[in-house]
């Protein structure tokens, strides 16, 4: 239901979607409510069409409707499975951040809390980002700033990230299929040990590794030890929920990359990875090729 107090930016908004606005390069947005402090009441349009970006509103006033949608063609069955996960600057203020579905307003950050820095994700069919400015006396140190990602809740290790699905973290192994699938397209693969695991916050560790092979990296997340190292190190952020033993075994590590940081995904003992990638090779069944030696 529409709550009282919101109506009149929804009247707004019916005012303003002719003239929407469009970021200069469809990622990123970066807005002045000085441009409209004369009309309190503006809503402005905001539409985003990438992977990941981010939004910097100085001097909020007014609010802001920020549309996010991938560039791609319209499939409700890959659009139903994309979640939105923002991530908020330490220094964001000025404005709460709320879900907006058919004129109902459900707050998913309010602004006292985005100092803390937590990622908050919500599937696209929930509705847009309506960020609304706090009313303020003093705005001119006043910066609402978040970090945004689509990530998918299908796909091989898509379970273990704790963010799509808070309190509902799995630590089911990975099917075959789902293995054979993350070492091909996962943001990072390689095989290596576990060195140590430290406490994170209280939905994940962040466990120090070693890779002797790196198969894939999307961003540079693993760095090479040096003439004398002996691999690739890095860190990588494993639930809570999932518990793991430094040193011993060898194991094949993938995962994804999100705002910076490696989440683990897909993790079989290596030895058993090899096993599975020669039988699906000769079945001529493996989705990619890679060098298992």
């Amino acid at each position: 239901m529409l709550r009282p107090w919101a109506a009149h930016w929804f009247a707004a908004v019916l005012l303003c979607r002719a003239v929407a606005q469009y970021s200069s390069d469809q990622c990123s947005w970066r807005g002045s409510g000085l441009s409209h402090e004369s009309h309190r009441r503006d809503v402005e349009q905001v539409y985003l069409r990438c992977s990941q970006g981010s939004l910097e509103w100085l001097y909020p006033t007014g609010a802001i409707f920020v549309n996010l949608r991938p560039n791609t063609e319209p499939s409700s069955g890959h659009e139903a499975a994309l979640h939105a996960c923002i991530k908020p600057h330490a220094r964001s203020q000025g404005a709460h951040v709320y879900l907006e579905r058919n004129g109902d307003l459900r707050m998913l950050l309010a602004e006292k809390d985005q100092a803390r820095g937590s990622v908050h994700c919500f599937s696209l069919a929930e509705g847009a980002l309506f960020v609304e400015a706090v009313p303020q006396a003093d705005i001119s140190r006043r910066i609402t700033a978040f970090q945004y990602e689509l990530v998918s809740s299908q796909g091989p290790g898509a379970h273990l990230y704790p963010y799509l699905h808070p309190g509902l973290v799995t630590c089911k192994p990975c099917s075959d299929d789902e293995v054979l699938m993350a070492v091909c397209t996962s943001d990072f693969a390689g095989s290596g040990v576990f060195h140590s695991v430290a406490s994170g916050a209280n939905d994940h560790s962040a466990a120090v590794v070693t890779l002797s092979r790196l198969f894939r990296q999307k961003s540079k997340v693993f760095a090479w030890g040096g003439a004398r190292g002996r691999g690739w190190r890095g860190r990588i952020d494993v639930p809570a929920q999932c518990s793991v033993r430094p040193g011993g075994d060898e194991y094949l590590l993938t995962g994804s990359v999100h705002f910076g940081k490696a989440w683990l995904g897909c993790a079989p003992r290596y030895e058993d990875f090899q096993k599975l990638y020669f039988r699906a090779q000769r079945a001529g069944t493996n989705p990619c090729e890679i060098d298992t030696d």
